[in-house]
């Protein structure tokens, strides 16, 4: 049974473009349930016990697809943008605690005197655990003196920063959709592919095939995911094969960010209020749901997305914005806390490559390389980056940056840490970055490369883009036609 990331998203992948090219060719609600039987044919399984339970899990990732909760047996009314496929999570371990083989059954039965609810037999070669029994408290792993009884936390809540997933009685992951921040880290840890996100692959298309404008706007952190050789202008001439109208860099919406932000930190920094970054939205949610009390502390400036989706539509209201990027908690933020002028969809890079193979369009060199960012806004997707835009903003506006003391966190446990010390009013700094993936947005979930794989690449592109500076850059931008803050 092959159940490596890769194989999970192979097939993830050709569900995506399978449904693409359908709405593109406009037949897709009268052959999408076509689309379990051309991918699965025959009677022989690829990768789980049966054709037929195959079958169902491409079901439910077509509906994943065209933006539906997965599951229609009675869940579709979870507003959540990450859902877990019920058919394909069946195979992990019902129970917390296991017995392996390095129990000797030895006669102190320290494990069996240790538990308090009788969920512990003697069999014929060691102790066994009863599921329906033991309450998971790890009293007997404390006491077997052999180390032989094994924690078996489930890859996708191990990586769950907020104990947001638990299992209901017949072992399905349920996600809290009061404590999930949408960060999307349980995703690709899943070694059955069991969790996914809603997609908006249907909506983008035929907003495509409308006669409505529909602009698309990559993140910063694409930039030399594709190698040097694939520019943001060689990004906006795809765009356009595939049928948008253009395509603008969000780094410039984080030129934007970073001018707004500064002053909002020089406003609170002489009333001696802290502040936190609010362009990461799983950063901005972690605060909302686990860290009420500090609400008031996120700065109100909109995210770069939000700032390039109000710019294109100010100068025409009639327009669609299309956000691209690593993200899975983007999708959350223009979806579940709309803020006015946002990005009307958002699709990660894989999502839009799907579109891409469903269009026959391929990445290729373009001769012209358009900047519409300054070198800080581009970085703006890397940890630090958006401290050092801020910072050089302020700077520009010919105040010192020096004084100023930012934590910057990139990491759900630098971020959590970061936010308890803000709680107990022991923050050694005066505004928090906070980034909820390792190395910032270029660390995200769906990201087509590695951050390591690709950082030689996006530092030699950066590295030729010109010097101009963040507040340099926004006076060819219309900013006095939007606003910059949620209020």
């Amino acid at each position: 049974m092959l159940t490596n990331d890769a194989t999970i998203m192979k097939i993830k992948h050709e569900v995506n473009y399978e449904v693409a090219k359908l709405v593109y060719e406009g037949t897709f609600e009268e052959q999408k349930d076509e689309i379990p039987f051309k991918m699965i044919p025959g009677l022989k399984p690829k990768f789980r016990c049966c054709v037929y339970k195959e079958r169902e899990i491409i079901r439910q990732r077509v509906r994943l697809a065209e933006g539906l909760n997965p599951n229609d047996n009675g869940h579709e009314d979870s507003k959540n943008i990450i859902q877990v496929i019920g058919s394909a999570c069946a195979d992990c371990p019902l129970s917390h605690y296991l017995v392996t083989d390095n129990c000797r059954k030895c006669m102190a039965k320290a494990c069996q005197q240790s538990c308090k609810f009788g969920a512990i037999t003697m069999g014929r070669d060691r102790a066994y655990i009863d599921p329906d029994k033991c309450k998971e408290c790890g009293m007997c792993a404390k006491a077997c003196p052999y180390n032989a009884i094994a924690d078996l936390i489930r890859p996708c809540k191990k990586a769950c920063p907020v104990n947001a997933i638990t299992m209901d009685e017949e072992g399905i992951c349920v996600i809290d959709d009061e404590k999930c921040i949408r960060c999307g880290k349980c995703i690709h840890r899943c070694p059955f592919g069991a969790i996914g996100s809603k997609t908006d692959i249907v909506h983008v298309i035929n907003a495509i095939k409308s006669d409505k404008p529909v602009i698309a706007m990559f993140a910063p952190a694409v930039e030399g995911q594709f190698g040097t050789d694939i520019t943001m202008s060689s990004i906006r001439s795809a765009c356009k094969k595939l049928g948008f109208d253009d395509m603008i860099e969000v780094g410039l919406g984080g030129d934007m960010t970073a001018a707004a932000e500064a002053d909002e930190w020089v406003e609170a920094y002489e009333f001696e209020k802290k502040k936190t970054t609010s362009c990461c939205p799983a950063f901005v949610n972690m605060i909302r749901q686990h860290f009420p009390e500090l609400s008031e502390d996120i700065s109100t400036t909109v995210s770069p997305m939000c700032a390039v989706s109000r710019m294109v539509k100010a100068g025409n209201p009639e327009a669609i914005t299309v956000f691209v990027g690593p993200c899975i908690a983007k999708k959350d933020e223009a979806k579940r806390n709309p803020v006015r002028g946002n990005a009307d969809y958002v699709l990660t890079i894989g999502e839009f490559r799907a579109i891409m193979k469903a269009k026959g369009v391929t990445f290729e060199p373009d001769s012209e390389n358009v900047q519409q960012a300054s070198v800080f806004g581009k970085r703006f997707g890397n940890g630090g980056g958006v401290t050092n835009a801020v910072l050089k903003s302020i700077e520009e506006a010919g105040l010192d940056p020096s004084q100023y003391k930012v934590e910057k966190c990139a990491g759900a446990d630098a971020c959590k840490k970061a936010l308890l010390m803000l709680r107990a009013k022991k923050l050694n700094a005066d505004f928090i970055e906070g980034m909820m993936c390792e190395g910032g947005c270029v660390g995200g979930p769906s990201q087509h490369k590695t951050e390591m794989a690709f950082k030689k690449d996006r530092d030699k592109m950066i590295s030729e883009a010109d010097e101009r500076g963040v507040r340099e850059n926004l006076e060819n931008y219309p900013m006095d036609s939007f606003s910059m803050y949620k209020k």
